[in-house]
Formats: structure tokens, sequence, C-alpha cells
């Protein structure tokens, strides 16, 4: 059971909404759950629910509603939630648990974010506490003075979450967003200095002085013709901050310029400032109208990336093709990339980072979602995912499709002209994908996968993009950057020899390191020849819930039970080297049937084709699939590919 104050008032179960009657009885519930679990005195509600001269049978009338409210509750099953209207002598109290309360669960929310110091973490918690606004707080109420004045204290509260939404962008830099945020609201409140003065500084801050200094003079006429008055502090404040940096970003540009000479470019946005000065970031090259990313109610671009990944190191050359994959808008299509790999190589980190360092070009927000197609359980259905990205997109629960299909179609209709980022992590098949792609040519989609997703390729022209294992190279700095240069620079032989024990899966490599910094005293030669030992390398190269015989599990249980019984048969290479024939003889299949498996197995990367009939399977790979045989018997087995 819920209760509404941020739009029409309201109780809603399970099984709907409750009837409440006309307004004045819906006016005696509110006043109740403005004061929960307090004792309101008979005369407060006749006070407040007449405007003139109460009636003579005014008492009578409150009694007969709270009577009513009552019977209401209790037919809803109040009692199963703890809830309970009471009669207190001439007093009538409400008990129940205040996080019910939509306006409570806003304010817990808006008091947990901290713009300032943790922006990241206010974004999602603002937006939330936004998205419980329905409309005007305590509609359907009657219209007396204390009603006014409860909704528009609520409505204040709003003000000042959606002000606090926009600094927390301002604060990661995100002016666009911040001037999408405060547009609307400005819009309905154009007397309203503070939230004009925020606006004009985020637009000067996204680069749009015009813009910025427009609203200073309508916000000026309007004060000065209803209100016959001249800003005040903070508006002017605003507007001369904008002035004085405005002169001083142009004497620095001319200098800039004249120590250059002529035509050799301007100075590079988003440098640093000096004192009072309010540096212009970006180019002005937002949307026309910085209330078109606003869902209303002061919601927000969705922002759902998981945090940037730790310690990431390298991948230049894989984080340049996407950007190659992901920015080419010269087809008029959607930009489609696939990051593929064996399981450990770090395809979430590389489509995290690139989509992290990328997401000022997609300003309409950033959804993720891990399809689980190589996970513990079923694979995520395509109607769950659609859900959450309908509900992060500003759609109200009762408005999202119950069908997959009319979901995806709701969903490329919402983005059709938004610049949007969309990325699909883990996916097991190009089938699962599909209903997720959005169709504007300004959104852009990168999925990670364990398997080549040739579907994709062929059907909605996806960009490949391979993930390798680690080098010496990459995979010291790696440890170096886990365990500190200093340890790992003490015995370089034995760094060299981790990453090879490793294959120079990252997984493996950080799998190794927490094993080293758990044990601080050890050296890494230690932990060499530990490893060395292939009874125990796999259980040393797992930490806690991760590892890579966990990983591997997970794309092995994905085979038909032919092919896994093929894996295990290529696990007794000598040295993981073979072609077709040696494979067949291994596993006592015909050629045809081999060759068949082996393409199967190169595509899930659990062995790699490094030429014509000429195929790999590595170290830990062979490891893990003779632990399976001898433990379990051959791996997956089911015949089903489950």
């Amino acid at each position: 059971m819920e209760f509404s104050l941020l739009g029409p008032v309201a109780v809603t179960t399970g099984a709907g909404e409750l009837p409440l009657g006309p307004a004045k009885r819906r006016s005696v519930l509110a006043l109740l759950l403005l004061q929960p679990n307090t004792t309101v005195p008979l005369e407060q509600l006749i006070d407040s629910l007449w405007e003139d001269e109460p009636p003579e049978h005014a008492r009578t009338v409150v009694q007969g509603h709270v009577s009513r409210l009552r019977a209401t509750l209790a037919e809803g099953g109040a009692a199963a939630y703890g809830i309970e209207l009471t009669t207190h002598g001439s007093a009538y109290l409400l008990r129940l648990p205040e996080e019910l309360i939509d306006a409570h669960r806003f304010g817990e929310l808006v008091a947990l974010a901290r713009p300032e110091a943790a922006p990241g973490d206010a974004v999602p918690l603002l937006r939330e506490a936004l998205g419980l606004w329905r409309g005007p707080a305590l509609t359907g109420t009657v219209t007396s003075p204390p009603f006014a004045a409860a909704a528009h204290a609520l409505e204040e509260r709003r003000l000042t979450a959606v002000e606090a939404l926009a600094r927390a962008h301002g604060t990661l830099g995100e002016h666009e967003q911040a001037a999408a945020i405060l547009y609307s609201a400005a819009v309905n409140h154009p007397l309203r200095e503070g939230l004009i003065a925020a606006l004009m500084r985020a637009l000067f801050q996204a680069g749009r002085q015009s813009d910025a200094l427009e609203w200073f003079h309508r916000t000026r006429r309007l004060l000065n013709e209803e209100l016959g008055v001249d800003p005040g502090e903070r508006l002017s404040g605003a507007y001369e901050e904008i002035l004085r940096a405005e002169r001083e970003g142009a004497a620095g540009a001319k200098g800039a310029t004249a120590s250059r000479g002529a035509g050799q470019g301007r100075p590079e946005a988003g440098g640093a400032a000096g004192p009072g000065q309010m540096p212009v970031r970006g180019g002005g090259t937002g949307p026309a109208a910085p209330g078109a990313r606003d869902g209303g109610g002061g919601r927000a671009a969705p922002r759902l990336l998981p945090r940037p990944p730790a310690r990431f190191l390298g991948r230049d050359r894989q984080l340049a093709a996407l950007t190659d994959a992901l920015t080419d808008h010269t087809t008029g299509e959607s930009p489609l990339a696939v990051v593929v790999g064996p399981a450990g190589v770090g395809k979430t980190a590389c489509a995290v980072q690139w989509a992290h360092l990328h997401a000022a070009a997609f300003p309409d927000g950033q959804l993720f979602a891990d399809l689980r197609g190589f996970g513990e359980g079923d694979e995520a259905p395509a109607a769950e995912i659609l859900r959450d990205f309908l509900l992060a997109l500003g759609t109200p629960p009762e408005r999202v499709p119950g069908s997959a299909q009319a979901a995806s179609a709701l969903f490329r209709s919402l983005v059709a002209e938004r610049r949007l980022l969309v990325v699909l992590d883990n996916a097991r098949s190009s089938a699962q994908v599909r209903p997720l792609l959005p169709g504007g040519p300004r959104c852009a989609t990168v999925v990670t996968s364990r398997s080549r997703l040739d579907g994709l390729v062929a059907t909605d022209c996806a960009r490949p993009v391979g993930i390798q294992v680690l080098g010496h190279e990459e995979g010291t700095a790696l440890l170096g950057a886990m365990l500190g240069s200093d340890r790992v620079a003490e015995d370089p032989a034995a760094a060299r020899e981790l990453v090879d024990l490793c294959d120079g899966l990252p997984l493996a490599l950080r799998a190794a390191a927490a094993q080293l910094t758990a044990r601080p005293r050890w050296r890494l030669a230690r932990l060499a020849a530990a490893l060395r030992d292939e009874q125990r390398r796999l259980a040393l190269l797992s930490a806690e819930d991760t590892g890579i015989a966990a990983a591997l599990r997970m794309s092995v249980a994905r085979l038909s039970a032919d092919d896994a019984r093929l894996l295990s048969a290529l696990a007794k290479s000598a040295d993981g080297h073979l072609n077709a024939s040696v494979a067949a003889a291994l596993a006592g299949y015909d050629p045809e049937r081999t060759q068949d498996g082996l393409d199967r197995l190169a595509e899930m990367h659990l062995v790699d084709e490094e030429a014509t009939d000429v195929y790999t399977i590595s170290t830990l790979t062979q490891l893990f699939a003779r632990d399976e045989k001898d433990g379990r018997g051959a791996p997956g087995g089911d015949g089903s590919g489950k």
C-alpha cells in the first residue's frame, strides 16, 4: 500500500487505486498524511476544509469522512501494512510506516544526495526522488489557504531538489544536462531569481553565452513589469560574473592570438580559470531547446553506466576502433560495435571505459544492461531489460508495455531523436540483442560477448572489435598498477612468468595480484612457483566470487554435449596446437563433425584459429577442461547448449 501526495492524492495497492471519494475526504487524508503518526485535532481539520465560516454540522461531516476513510483503508488491507486510523478524544491519528508516503521517500532521497561532495551518487538519488512526482502536489484537495501553503512548501522542496540535481551535473562538468534540468523549472517559475541565476551559469559554462544573457534580460523585464523591482543580488551577480568572464576570456584570447600569430586556433576549452572566472565548456553545439532532454518533473537523462574500471591500462587500439565504429554517422544509421574475446580478457572493462570517456557525446543518457548471456541462471529476458530502460527514460510504470515487442517499439520511438549510448554487456546471441537496439541515427550501441555474434554483423552491420590477451609488457604493467611498481621491479623475470602462467588474461592477472596483495611478504617468484603446479593453478587464480575457473565454467555451460566432449578431448593436446585431423583423432569424431565443432568453439573463443586449419587452446582452458572431465565428467553435457 502506497500513499501519494506528490501529485493527485491517492492510495494504491497491488489491486489498484482505492476509491477515496470527494475532495474533502481526500483533504482529510492528505492532512493526516502530512502529519503522520501525530494526533491531528478535529478543529484543525475543520479550519483547513472550509475557506469561509464552517457550517454548523462541520464536526459531523469530518467524522463521517474519517469513518469512511477508515473503512476504505481496511478494505484495502491496511492492517497487513501496520496502518491504523484511530480516534483520540477530539483528534485523529493515522499510524503507518512513513516510508509508504511518497513525500517522505522524496525527502529521504534528497537528504542522502550530496551534489558537491559525491555528485556521481547524487545524480541517481535525486533523479529517483524527482521521479516520484506525478504532477502538482496535493492535487484533488480543497483550495483553502492551509492546503495551498502545504502544496507550496512541497513545491519549494521539489525546486530545491531540481537545483541540487543541476549542481551535481555541473560538478561533473555536465553543463548541458544542468541547463536541461533547470530549463523547464525556470519556464514554470520565471520570477524565481535563484533558479534563473543557476540556469544562466549552466548555459554559460555550456558555451551558450547569448542564451544565458537573454535569460537575464527576460527576467529583468518580468520583474519590472509584474513586481516593479530590479533584479536581486543573486541574479545580478550571475550576470556580472558572465560579463566579467567574457571580458577576461576575450582579453586572454587576444593575447594568445598575438603570441601565436594570426590563424593559429583558439585557447583550449575547459582550461583552468582564475578567481571569479567561469570557464566556458563546450562549443555551443548542444540542442536548440535545453528542455528537450528534461522528461518532466526535473527528470535528468539516465546515467546507468557502472563505475569506470579500476586500474584500466592500455587497449589504445581497441578504444580507437570503438571510436571509429561508434562515431561514424556517414551511413545515416545507428552505429553498432561488438567487443568480442575469450572469458576474462577484459571486454566489459574496455566497453565501459570507452563509454565513460565518450559520455559527453551522448548527452541524452547512457543505458547499461547485463544480459547474463554467460552467467549463472537464465539470460535476461528482453522485456525485463526494456522495462528498466523505459523507466530510466521517464516512462511511468503503468505505461510500460507488457510484451517485449511493444516495449521494443516504444523504446525505439522514445530515443529516435536522442543522442543516446546503449551498452549491452555479456550477450549470448544476436537474437538476444536485436530487440534492445535503438533506431535513431544519433544513438550508438556497444555489445560485449564471448561469442562473435556474426548474426549482428550480417544483419545490422555491426563492427567487431576483438580483445586479445596481454603481452609481457602490458601484463607486467597491470601487475605494477595493482601491486605497486617497486614490488614488480624487484623481480621482473617473475613478473613475466606470471603473465605467461596467467595466459595474459587480465582477470587471471588481477586474481594473482589479489593473492599477492593478501600476502605482502611474498615475492612474485613465490607465487609463480606455486602456479607452476597445474593442480593448483586454477584455484590460486580465483578471488572470492571471481576467477578464471568460474568464467570458463560459464562459457562451457553454454556448449552442447558434443562440443563439450570435443573441448575435453582437445585438452589432451601436448602443446595446445593442433589441426582438424588431430582433433578428430583425439575426440574420435569424423572429420566433418570435428570441423563443425572446432568452428563453434572458435566462435566462443574457447579455441583460437590462428591460421587455416591451425588451432590453439590456451593452457588455462586445457587445465579447466581436464579438471571438469576428471571431477565431474565431460563439461557441459546436457545436449541443450544451456
